[in-house]
């Protein structure tokens, strides 16, 4: 028991001091250092960690994995077109990270502080770029910097790999030259660029003017649009109220029409039974008119038959004359009266027609009952004008029953009127002065006596007068008045005494002569 005490405190003892040693001889580094531990065992690189460096045997240096930055002094380099430029660049620089190129670092530089490495490195650096400056135009140079780093990574990097180096990026800082190359290489440029200024200047202003006036034009099409819009919006508007207006119009027109084609339906109505009521008037009054022509038709052939007989009683010569007259006279008058008659009823047919054609707008009802009124009228018409003419065609049957002998009294009986007619203006002188010696025949008739001559000359002139305008010679007429006497005994028809041909002197009123 009293032995174990003292053993674990040695134990312990020699524990710690093991673990002291341990942690003395321990030597680690962190991930941008490399430890380096020669001696005994050869040559051993721990990156990031650690071992244990024994002393008197073994011996460990840091190397610093970091990056180097440093500038490219400037210096005059001749391009290939031999312009002298002074060039000022940036190098970044660093220690590759695998073994190998560590281990050649730590050759190379690990004895060596950062001046010393940064000046064998840019010694490096230097040469190479004064050999790419003198291979490029000053262009390339100003224009191409990428091109003159790659250059520097693909001709320094065979070089540095020898020294466990690698180029992280190489940016040229600045180039310049004395003689003003660089600057007067960029006039033609400023010059195009000005150039292109002006010209997209005015492009600018001609692209500002063409959409200014394309706004303008695009306002005004707007605008143009607008008003159509509104010229169409106020023209459907329009359209609308005149189609409600119109639509009204003919809801009206329809109620109106209705309207009228019952108010016409009525009045149709009213029509009819008013022409039904004027038919029947009217045919009563064709009736009575007809009863009224038979009875004047007896009546005229009563007075016929009295004027017959009356007639054949008289001196059937001058009644030739008058039955030729009133014959002639009486086809007048019934072609008159037939022309007449005809007219009228054609009259009253176009009139009918006409009212018909108007009341067919109307109703047929109406201009049936027109149509009936019109030929009522057209019946009575021709009933009267069929009456009248056969009166007349009575009166000359009644007439042509005259003979020569009543032409003859009527012609002998028409002197005297014409004797006196001719004496009548003596009656109306009041005074006849006559100075005469003679009436230049030899028989010495003067005075009062020529005047009773003259008017007996006159008198006698008057059956010539009836020849030149009839045709006929009375003396030929006389000459036959045996005959029909003759013939007018043999058939028992002696005239009456009342129309004996009588033989009438004239002889005008002698009237005192101063």
């Amino acid at each position: 028991m009293d032995l174990v005490i003292p053993v674990s405190i040695g134990a312990f003892v020699v524990l710690a001091l093991i673990v002291w040693i341990s942690v003395g001889l321990y030597r680690k580094v962190g991930p941008n250092e490399a430890l380096i531990v020669f001696g005994g065992g050869g040559t051993q690189i721990a990156v990031g960690g650690g071992r244990i460096v024994w002393p008197f045997i073994q011996e460990a240096r840091r190397l610093s994995l970091e990056l180097m930055s440093f500038d490219v002094a400037p210096q005059q380099d001749y391009t290939r077109q031999g312009v002298a430029v002074n060039v000022e660049a940036v190098s970044q620089i660093k220690i590759k990270n695998d073994p190998v190129s560590i281990r050649t670092a730590a050759e190379q530089l690990l004895t060596k502080n950062a001046a010393e490495r940064e000046g064998l490195i840019r010694l490096v650096m230097e040469g190479h770029l004064r050999g790419i400056i003198g291979q490029l135009t000053v262009e390339q140079i100003v224009k191409e910097p990428e091109m003159v780093a790659d250059r520097m990574r693909s001709n320094s990097s065979e070089d540095l790999d020898k020294m466990g180096l690698e180029i992280v990026s190489f940016t040229i800082r600045e180039v310049r030259d004395k003689n003003e190359y660089i600057t007067n290489m960029g006039k033609p440029d400023i010059a195009r660029i000005k150039r292109d200024a002006d010209v997209a200047g005015a492009e600018a202003e001609r692209d500002t003017a063409m959409r200014k006036a394309e706004t303008m034009r695009a306002a005004s099409v707007a605008r143009a649009e607008a008003d159509q819009t509104r010229v169409i919006a106020e023209t459907a508007s329009e359209t609308r109220q005149a189609e409600a207006v119109r639509d009204l119009e003919l809801k009206k027109a329809e109620y109106n029409a209705s309207v009228q084609r019952q108010k016409a339906s009525a009045d149709k109505a009213y029509d009819i039974q008013t022409a039904i009521m004027d038919q029947q008037v009217t045919a009563e009054k064709v009736r009575i008119e007809r009863i009224r022509k038979e009875e004047e038709t007896k009546v005229q052939e009563a007075e016929i038959s009295r004027r017959e007989n009356e007639l054949i009683a008289t001196v059937l010569k001058p009644a030739e004359v008058e039955r030729k007259r009133i014959e002639t006279i009486a086809e007048a008058d019934r072609q008159s009266k037939v022309l007449e008659a005809t007219g009228e009823a054609q009259s009253i047919r176009l009139r009918g027609q006409a009212e018909a054609d108007v009341m067919v707008a109307r109703g047929t009802g109406a201009a049936e009952a027109i149509k009936q009124q019109g030929l009522a009228e057209a019946v009575v018409i021709r009933a009267k004008g069929e009456a009248e003419a056969g009166a007349m065609t009575l009166k000359a049957a009644a007439y042509h029953e005259y003979n020569q002998a009543a032409l003859l009294d009527k012609l002998l009986g028409g002197i005297p009127e014409v004797a006196r007619a001719i004496s009548e203006p003596l009656n109306k002188v009041d005074k006849i002065t006559i100075i005469s010696n003679g009436d230049g025949s030899g028989k010495g008739g003067f005075g009062a006596n020529q005047i009773t001559g003259d008017v007996t000359k006159m008198i006698a002139q008057v059956p010539a007068l009836f020849e030149s305008l009839t045709g006929i010679k009375i003396a030929d007429m006389m000459a036959q008045v045996p005959a029909i006497k003759s013939a007018m005994n043999g058939n028992g028809n002696a005239p009456s005494s009342s129309n004996k041909i009588a033989t009438t002197t004239i002889v005008p009123e002698e009237k005192s002569v101063n």
